[in-house]
């Protein structure tokens, strides 16, 4: 494949040649008008090929829109890209391609892939891109816009297999690390659209989600990992609470317990902090004799 590089042209003014050819059209009417009153066909000949020559010449006029590029080929060979906004005039034998300069941004399809744990998972990203090199986008590539398409899809299942959903601590993880993973994207599209002559300016992660198969038991294990966490958190302050108890009654002598009594007041307090429900207490007024 022939490497290919954008290369700028500017044409003359479309103005300028515009009044020049409608001069040269209303002289060369002129003189074939003369030429025909006098019986001259030499000169109303060539009254006419001067009107002819300069209609044809009009076509070498090209209008340039804003955030738009005009590819010239003159007869298969790549002449050069108009980027130059406004009216133009170039060789009126150059086939004129127009490229469109405008970002743009494409939702990629939902695409399931198994992630580092081979759990199957959802996911998606925004591509944000514009052609750089009309050049590149133009011959290099069949459609610059399915191309992209199709190297997003090829990152997106290359990045999720490298990285688990759910990760520990300090290690990366899809779903907690969106914003390091759209980066990666990024990283990884830019190193394979360059041929496509396309810029990616931003990527981010649309969705992310597990697989409908085994979200309902993905869903289930990060409930029990939350009632673990809760539960851990709980007995540590539950322990907390006791330890103090215990150290102020031995400080302030309220009471003298002996190590059998301390470990069932230990008991008690810590079902009475640790416990679900509300505790139901039970009053100690003595013996009732009869």
């Amino acid at each position: 494949m022939v490497e290919m590089h954008e290369k700028r042209v500017y044409g003359i003014p479309g103005g300028i040649m515009f009044f020049l050819l409608l001069l040269a059209i209303a002289a060369g009417g002129s003189v074939a008008r003369g030429g025909a009153v006098t019986g001259d066909p030499v000169v109303a000949i060539a009254g006419g090929g001067v009107v002819f020559l300069s209609l044809f010449l009009l076509t070498g006029l090209v209008v340039v829109n804003p955030n738009q590029a005009v590819v010239l080929q003159l007869f298969g060979r790549y002449v050069g890209t108009l980027r130059e906004q406004g009216m133009r005039w170039v060789n009126p034998f150059n086939t004129k391609s127009r490229v469109s300069l405008r970002v743009t941004s494409f939702d990629s399809a939902r695409l399931k892939v198994n992630d580092h744990g081979g759990n199957p998972i959802e996911v998606g990203a925004i591509v944000v891109m514009r052609v750089n090199d009309t050049a590149k986008a133009f011959f290099q590539v069949t459609d610059y816009n399915a191309f992209v398409r199709t190297q997003v899809e090829a990152a997106l299942r290359n990045l999720v297999s490298r990285y688990p959903y759910d990760g520990d601590e300090g290690q990366l993880s899809l779903r907690a690390n969106t914003v390091e993973f759209a980066e990666l994207l990024k990283t990884e599209l830019v190193s394979h659209v360059g041929a496509a002559g396309v810029e990616i300016l931003d990527t981010k992660i649309s969705h992310l989600a597990y697989a409908p198969e085994i979200a309902q038991a993905m869903l289930q294990r990060q409930q029990a990992s939350a009632i673990v966490a809760a539960r851990r958190l709980i007995v540590e302050g539950a322990v907390g609470m006791v330890e103090m108890a215990l150290e102020m009654l031995s400080k302030q002598h309220i009471v003298e317990l002996d190590e059998e009594r301390k470990a069932q007041m230990v008991s008690n307090l810590l079902v009475v902090l640790c416990g679900e429900r509300g505790t139901q207490p039970v009053v100690n007024t003595g013996t009732i004799y009869q």
